[in-house]
């Protein structure tokens, strides 16, 4: 069975650059590392029983492999930038300076979570089932509900309390 990367790419591509950009705090970069997992697909003579889950996993490591060389906690706690707007729709009424910092508290309380449980929400949070999270990340799938629950506690505490579930790392 050969892989419809095309189709893949049309429902995937914006979940993957939301979960990049969430590991990068960088729209464009975020775009660019999306981009060169697809290209690492295409070149690559696999054809995974996964392919989406796969798809993540190449983007993750990219990522990660991006954030060894560039000094992660420097990317990590730079300032965001205004331009990312085109990435997150602005609620109505939202002006850039409350969406900025909305954004700036979403990034510090994930900042507190462990690498587990930040790699487990933003996986779920980009739309990954529980069987393509415990692929990528190595839980088992009966892991991930409970591994998941206590990763959104634990944000939602390190976000002082405010926000809920899935729609805080949308913010």
């Amino acid at each position: 069975m050969s892989t419809d990367w095309a189709h893949i790419y049309e429902t995937t591509w914006d979940d993957l650059v939301r979960y990049l950009d969430r590991k990068v705090w960088d729209p464009e970069r975020a775009r660019d590392l999306a981009q060169e997992a697809f290209v690492r697909a295409l070149r690559s003579a696999a054809d995974p029983d996964e392919p989406r889950a796969w798809l993540f996993t190449v983007a993750g490591n990219l990522a990660r492999d991006e954030a060894r060389s560039a000094g992660r906690r420097k990317r990590h706690l730079e300032l965001v930038r205004t331009e990312s707007e085109d990435l997150v729709e602005a609620p109505g009424g939202v002006d850039d300076v409350e969406l900025e910092g909305r954004r700036a508290a979403v990034r510090a309380a994930l900042e507190q979570l462990s690498e587990r449980d930040r790699e487990i929400l933003l996986l779920w949070d980009a739309g990954l089932s529980y069987t393509e999270i415990a692929d990528q990340s190595g839980l088992s799938v009966g892991a991930i509900g409970t591994t998941l629950a206590r990763a959104r506690r634990r944000l939602v505490e390190a976000h002082g309390g405010g926000g809920e579930g899935r729609n805080v790392a949308h913010n």
